[in-house]
């Protein structure tokens, strides 16, 4: 007789623990990166406008500043750092997040088992280290072009951290939220640059704010541009300048205020706002 045997049963596999979402995020934000370096056209166009018009503002207006000693260029220099946080974060974000709604790349990643918060980790994350390669050839081009001085001061480099963390963490939920406006993915280029490129012009960019109708500076206080403007001048530009300021100063108390108040604003906004799905597919 025969005897026959029976396998033992598989062990039941163990407990496997998910990665945390913080964790998922950060691996998204790389491949956010890949995604962006991949698109030439996003690459050129986010980083090349801010050079480019700080060149040519730079070259054509290289004359001091009656009564301060600092050059426009300088000026510039400082006004488009702020200018690039904001392109790299508002813009990229807005326009990049409403072609992909209108795709469907959103829909499918919200059939993944993906945490949603891990995929806005992973947006702002990219734009983060989007930002900061921003500022480091905006301040090389300014150091080596047009005499930029950068502060000796730790305390001035402090102010420069907490005013980039926040003005870019402001402008990516901004973008995160305009993103909702666009009609098309084709269409959100023009709805989200062209605002942008007037909110430069009001803001302090290349206009300095005292010489700007007050009715403008009023518009141009609503945004998180003109204070991060602001705030990057009192780093590369101190007393020398802050008579020039619209009430001489560079309120950098108020400057921390309204930049945290969009961070909070943004963050409701995108709660209020924010679409997985096209409007054609309801």
């Amino acid at each position: 007789m025969t005897q026959t045997t029976t396998a033992p049963a598989a062990a039941p596999p163990a407990d496997v623990r998910l990665p945390s979402p913080l964790r998922i995020g950060m691996s998204r934000s790389l491949h956010e990166l890949r995604l962006f370096f991949r698109e030439r056209e996003a690459v050129v166009f986010t980083f090349s406008f801010p050079i480019i018009m700080l060149v040519l503002f730079g070259s054509i207006f290289n004359e001091a500043f009656e009564g301060t000693g600092i050059a426009f260029s300088q000026v510039y220099a400082a006004g488009l750092i702020g200018a690039g946080v904001m392109s790299a974060s508002f813009q990229n974000l807005g326009v990049a997040i409403a072609v992909e709604r209108d795709d469907g790349t959103l829909k499918r990643l919200v059939g993944t088992p993906m945490p949603r918060v891990s995929y806005f980790i992973g947006k702002i994350g990219s734009v983060l280290i989007l930002a900061v390669l921003e500022v480091a050839i905006l301040l090389a081009v300014s150091v080596a072009l047009f005499g930029l001085r950068l502060p000796s001061d730790v305390s001035l480099w402090g102010t420069f951290c907490w005013v980039f963390l926040l003005g870019v963490t402001a402008s990516a939920l901004l973008g995160i939220a305009v993103s909702s406006i666009p009609r098309s993915g084709k269409s959100a280029a023009a709805v989200i640059t062209l605002p942008f490129v007037v909110l430069q012009f009001v803001s302090g960019v290349f206009i300095p704010a005292s010489q700007l109708p007050p009715w403008l500076s009023d518009i141009a206080a609503i945004f998180p541009l003109k204070w991060m403007c602001q705030g990057f001048r009192s780093v590369f530009l101190g007393d020398a300048w802050v008579a020039q300021e619209a009430v001489g100063s560079y309120e950098l108390g108020r400057v921390a205020l309204v930049l945290l108040a969009w961070v909070v604003g943004g963050l409701v906004l995108c709660l209020m706002t924010f679409r997985w799905k096209s409007r054609r597919d309801g």
